[in-house]
């Protein structure tokens, strides 16, 4: 099975997870009267429609380039992350206003019950694996999109804790700390969908990470030949990195030297970082002619 595959995967996972989360946590939560575990539900359901557009965006961003897309579809992943974000933010303020009221009412009259909080650990703990499948995966396909499914992952794994937190708290007759829970569960998602937000738009906006930009030029001013980096630039496109090199050489050399030169730099990117387009643009470097 291809990378990109197993990304698709990962993010079918999720919805599979989610959805059945989704209704345990929406029946135990009514069960038991707990504010907290159903307000985990609506996240897990928002989880939902968040994954399904993260999995249609991976499928668009796989379409071959066309006459209107020189550069192909990779765009459409950081696009289907952008919706998740907002579809986050919407469930988020809604959960969060519902806390808010709970809670400025006192809480309820009766705590909910233990089963609540058995469900929202166990929860806990499948959403800390599917963290871990998902982080793993997005690392080795260099998928934002999934990057951002397994940030939310996480986040879910400990919006459980919290609950259950609320819940056994409630058991020692502190009913205002279910409704707090909700509150705070409300609050991470907003946090976790601004976090996602920001990060897509960074992207979108041919953002960098300068420091890995600096681990390139350091990697490629060692190669031999090359005299000095003159100049370097990198943007995301989907789960591609597109890198544009300008390297210095003796300006002795021949035309396919220096070609042979640009070669190795694009082999070295693609080994150790999976960099499958590099640009590199050869210049010869600065010479001043001395007389004796």
């Amino acid at each position: 099975m291809e990378w990109k595959q197993r990304a698709e995967a990962g993010a079918l996972l999720s919805i599979g997870v989610y959805l059945l989360l989704a209704a345990c946590k929406l029946l135990a939560g009514s069960l038991a009267g707990s504010d907290g575990v159903k307000a985990d539900g609506w996240n897990n359901l928002s989880d939902v429609i968040a994954s399904v557009a993260v999995y249609i965006g991976m499928k668009i961003a796989q379409k071959p380039r066309d006459r209107n897309h020189p550069y192909g579809h990779s765009r459409a992943e950081n696009i289907s992350s952008l919706l998740a974000a907002f579809l986050m933010m919407s469930i988020g303020i809604d959960v969060v206003i519902s806390g808010a009221g709970a809670l400025l009412h006192g809480g309820k009259a009766d705590a909910p019950d233990w089963p609540a909080a058995a469900v929202a650990l166990a929860s806990a703990a499948v959403m800390f694996l599917i963290y871990t499948v998902n982080t793993r995966l997005a690392r080795r396909t260099n998928s934002t999109a999934l990057a951002a499914v397994a940030k939310d992952n996480l986040s879910d794994a400990l919006v459980s804790v919290g609950a259950a937190i609320g819940i056994i708290g409630a058991q020692l007759e502190w009913l205002w700390l279910d409704p707090l829970a909700a509150l705070i569960i409300g609050a991470i998602i907003c946090k976790t969908a601004w976090e996602v937000f920001m990060e897509t738009a960074h992207t979108l906006t041919d953002g960098f990470d300068e420091k890995r930009l600096a681990v390139y030029r350091e990697e490629i001013a060692a190669v031999e030949g090359v005299r000095d980096v003159a100049d370097i630039k990198a943007r995301t496109l989907g789960n591609d990195i597109v890198l544009e090199v300008t390297i210095r050489v003796d300006s002795r050399l021949t035309v396919a030297k220096g070609h042979e030169i640009a070669d190795e730099v694009e082999r070295l990117m693609k080994k150790r970082h999976n960099i499958r387009s590099t640009h590199v643009h050869v210049e010869p470097e600065a010479r001043v002619d001395r007389q004796g």
